[in-house]
């Protein structure tokens, strides 16, 4: 007889895209089914499972609970210690995601873990309708999911989730290279990515794809430009956003390429391959977001066909820098003392990023050895 689990309060997973940062975390299950891409580092030594749908639901009510307390409190001015729903002690996660809703205006809601599309479709469909019963003017519920798992579900299953509120995916495709994502075991192909991010559009959500600069390595970067530009031209996703390859030190890449098994592209070389990505571009409406401390570039934001130009100017103008102007420019982003290649023409940020090149003894030839560990920081 299997056992029952145990509600144990609201939950909360460990990650969440940058732009899902005032959204309220709702968890449906732990960790990531797949959790074996050789770039992340995230959920490695861990146990997929699925959350009971009653458990989910019952978040749903206690976080909802506490919205409305805190709005009550400071509508009367009263306090708000030791507060809980009646039968229930005081639960300061969902407390927390209480306020942070709040704080953002109560417009959007995020599906945690990794793939929260793989529960059964009617499972979903009813959180999403008890989530619109219980938040009646969010703007905005969103997912990550995997390519693999949307493509094996209905049209007519995807078509009611968004009815129910689901509006908006984000998949991480990474690469459309099929040799890069066998290489990083990525357990999907271009064609499937491709089916996936029609199938979204078809539904009429909204979909986010990511690309990774620089996973390919040395050997496949312009395959790894070339392909995920192609993919995305086929599908047109609301969103094309960019991750630029860090290096965890969790991430099984990451011994790979300590272990010479994996060829790492430095910033310039990776630079070159968001170049050839953002020219290979044509044909669709997407909006470019540079949105993640790991891009060297934030000025490559903007709306496809129009502000194409504006976004490849910026990275051309790095490549065709001396080495020492491009080092200047990316210790100075790195450490934050230049936001743009604008900034080299001021000899105040000139100077503050040369006071980061002097402090960390950085040259041309050690340069991005300096910035993996600069970037450790953030990751």
């Amino acid at each position: 007889m299997k056992k029952v689990e145990e509600y144990k309060g609201f939950e909360q997973g460990p990650i969440r895209p940058p732009s899902e940062a005032e959204s309220l975390l709702i968890r449906i299950s732990r960790n990531c089914p797949w959790n074996r891409c050789t770039f992340c580092p995230v959920y490695k030594g861990t146990t997929f499972s699925l959350r009971p749908v009653e458990h989910v639901l019952r978040d749903i009510d206690t976080v909802k609970w506490y919205v409305d307390a805190i709005l009550e409190a400071r509508r009367t001015g009263s306090s708000l210690e030791n507060i809980a729903p009646p039968g229930q002690q005081q639960d300061n996660y969902a407390i927390n995601g209480a306020y942070n809703f709040i704080s953002g205006g109560m417009k959007s809601i995020f599906l945690q873990d990794g793939n929260s599309l793989i529960i059964k479709p009617d499972d979903l469909i009813r959180i999403l309708r008890h989530l619109r019963q219980a938040f009646p003017n969010v703007e905005r519920v969103t997912s990550y999911a995997r390519s693999h798992t949307i493509a094996r579900i209905s049209d007519d299953h995807l078509a009611q989730m968004a009815e129910a509120g689901l509006n908006r995916i984000h998949i991480g495709m990474e690469s459309g290279s099929d040799e890069v994502l066998k290489m990083v075991k990525k357990g999907t192909d271009k064609a499937t990515q491709i089916h996936a991010g029609k199938k979204i559009k078809r539904a009429g959500m909204q979909l986010s794809e990511y690309y990774m600069p620089g996973l390919g390595g040395k050997s496949l970067w312009q395959e790894n430009a070339e392909e995920t530009a192609d993919a995305l031209n086929q599908i047109n996703p609301d969103f094309i956003r960019l991750r630029t390859l860090a290096m965890p030190t969790a991430a099984p890449l990451t011994q790979q390429f300590r272990n010479n098994e994996f060829d790492k592209m430095g910033e310039v070389d990776t630079s070159r391959e968001l170049l050839l990505f953002l020219e290979s571009l044509d044909g669709i409406t997407s909006t470019v977001r540079s949105d993640h401390v790991l891009n060297l570039f934030p000025e490559v934001d903007g709306v496809l066909p129009g502000d194409k130009e504006q976004m490849m100017r910026p990275v051309r103008e790095f490549l065709e820098l001396e080495p020492e102007e491009q080092l200047l420019f990316c210790i100075g982003r790195r450490t934050h003392r230049i936001s743009s290649i604008g900034d080299l023409k001021s000899p105040v940020t000139r100077g503050y990023a040369q006071q980061m090149c002097d402090q960390f003894g950085v040259r041309v030839d050690n340069m991005d050895q300096v910035i993996d560990r600069i970037m450790q920081r953030y990751i």
